[in-house]
């Protein structure tokens, strides 16, 4: 027997899973809202819905039209957010472009994505314009500034961005389409190889805030995002949608404050000011804001997500004493990102302050719709359990393949789960914890280390800054732990031998393997980050390996 529809009226609305729908409710309950750009542009959502139009109405002049690529390279502004709207509701392809990555890699995504019309702000025209006569494809250049207009540009340049919308028609009728269409674009920015560039869309972005929206609603004390906050980002808005929040927070209504470059003084100035209570960030800003806090309380009230790295339970200890509602949260760029987040479940009864750290400094729990597998010996979906292996997934938002690229997606998605690359497991609780990279766990004599582990345990130390722990070659064993420290600056000379007698004490106590004692430890000034401000251990593993 056929499965069975329902009946359908001639006249009934599909309602296709379309990102015009995430405005229909807060233009209708908080139309008088605010949106703002650091201290210099403020307005409601009501203006925000009319700038899309202006903004719509300017890329159809420009010959934008369904399926059509634009690319955007700005700081985190309001402009950016009309981008996360008008772009995509046009029916076009919103490219968020990694400012970070060098000149080439920035070319190969714009060609990668036939990119016809960049949005750039005026700080990246020396970056963008060396690159212009290589970009054939590209129609129109917008340049976008923070104040006034510059009164000439180079001659490839179309305009500025507000004088450019100011002139449109605050109307425009979004059209219907099918919620698969693409809505964004980006590339990963993996350690190795060219960018790899991953879509989503429509559907997969509105079913992601939605399921975002109700995992961040429902904790009965804090890790929450609900009416009445208000959100600033802390997470670049080229990287993964910002990890979706912009979207989830334009649903909600609420108060969005954008802070432009990420400067750590000026943004705890802007959170005081304005209020800020959800952001969201990698754990090296985490650090950037507690060292710059002048006082006890200027971040306390503050309810934020870490991700991007494994969050130190060391580094959440002292974001708690700031008076910061620090939680962690999983993903990755092929999902959108969410995956899990922590929450507290038995809070504040029956949880030590050692059971509380190690629950928000988990990967956590799924949210709604998604499915974890652990992998077993053979890379087959397993069932939960304490058992340890890739962390597999499906879910509505995770990215069908990649762009151009069938080897790749394929691999990706082999025997019908998204393969993470990470090594975890989950709790009979549900409770995702991840014991790291595949790339990045130790295999030393046939034992494996975890890297993740040793940077926990040596990040207590009160004297380490930062910690990254990598795998260098050995002749005799394969591989063996390099510690590479950044000390604080009132660090004690003795320092490596108490890192070492740290490390001693875990051995002693059954907790650490004694394969897993590092050959070496070595101190230096910094650590180098990725484009998405993670530590680039591929470059610690090179500049250090033995072999």
């Amino acid at each position: 027997m056929p499965i069975r529809l329902s009946e359908r009226a001639p006249d009934a609305y599909s309602f296709p899973l379309l990102i015009r729908h995430l405005l229909h409710s807060p233009l209708a309950t908080a139309a008088g809202q605010e949106i703002l750009f650091r201290d210099r542009v403020r307005y409601t959502y009501r203006e925000f819905s009319g700038r899309l139009a202006r903004l719509a109405n300017t890329l159809k002049s420009l010959d934008v039209d369904l399926g059509s690529t634009v690319a955007v390279m700005d700081w985190d502004s309001h402009r950016y957010l009309e981008c996360y709207f008008a772009i995509p509701m046009l029916g076009a392809v919103l490219q968020t472009v990694n400012v970070r990555l060098s000149a080439q890699e920035i070319l190969f995504t714009l060609r990668d994505t036939d990119a016809e019309v960049i949005l750039v702000h005026r700080d990246f025209l020396p970056l963008l314009g060396p690159l212009r006569p290589q970009l054939q494809k590209v129609r129109a250049v917008i340049v976008m500034e923070d104040g006034p207009a510059t009164t000439t540009y180079p001659d490839w340049i179309a305009g500025e961005y507000e004088s450019m919308t100011s002139g449109q028609s605050a109307h425009y009728e979004f059209p219907d389409f099918d919620e698969h269409a693409v809505a964004t674009v980006f590339h990963t920015t993996g350690t190795t190889g060219l960018p790899k560039g991953v879509c989503f869309s429509h559907r997969q972005i509105v079913l992601l805030a939605l399921s975002a929206c109700s995992a961040l609603a429902s904790p009965a004390h804090g890790q929450s995002l609900r009416h009445g906050d208000v959100y600033m980002p802390l997470t670049p808005m080229f990287h993964v949608h910002a990890w979706g929040t912009p979207y989830v927070a334009t649903m909600l209504g609420l108060k969005q404050v954008y802070p432009g470059r990420y400067v750590p003084d000026e943004l705890i100035s802007l959170r005081n000011r304005e209020g800020v209570t959800f952001s969201h960030c990698v754990p090296t800003i985490l650090q950037l804001l507690l060292r710059a806090a002048a006082d006890g309380d200027e971040l306390r009230g503050w309810k934020m997500v870490i991700g991007g790295a494994a969050l130190p339970t060391s580094l959440a200890e002292s974001a708690l004493r700031a008076g910061i509602d620090v939680f962690a949260g999983y993903g990755m760029s092929e999902t959108g990102p969410t995956l899990t987040v922590a929450r507290l479940r038995d809070w504040p009864r029956n949880l030590t302050q050692q059971a509380e750290l190690e629950q928000r400094c988990c990967a956590g729990l799924p949210v709604p719709l998604v499915e974890l597998r652990i992998a077993d010996s053979d890379a087959h979906p397993g069932s939960a359990g304490s058992r340890t292996g890739e962390i597999l997934v499906r879910a509505p938002w995770a990215t069908p393949g990649y762009l151009g690229n069938p080897e790749s997606s394929a691999a990706l998605w082999e025997g019908g789960y998204l393969h993470t690359q990470d090594i975890g497991s989950i709790d009979e609780s549900g409770q995702l914890r991840i014991t790291d990279r595949i790339k990045d766990v130790i295999k030393s004599g046939g034992e494996w280390i975890s890297s993740l582990r040793l940077e926990e345990i040596l990040s207590q130390h009160p004297a380490v800054a930062e910690v990254a722990v990598v795998g260098i070659f050995d002749p005799h064993w394969g591989e063996r732990p390099l510690a590479v420290v950044v000390p604080r600056p009132a660090a004690p000379a003795s320092i490596e031998a108490e890192l070492r007698q740290l490390l001693q004490d875990q051995v002693d106590a059954a907790v650490l393997s004694r394969f897993a004692m590092p050959e070496r430890i070595i101190l230096v000034t910094t650590l180098q980050k990725t484009s998405v401000g993670k530590i680039n251990k591929r470059l610690l593993r090179t500049r250090y390996s033995v072999g």
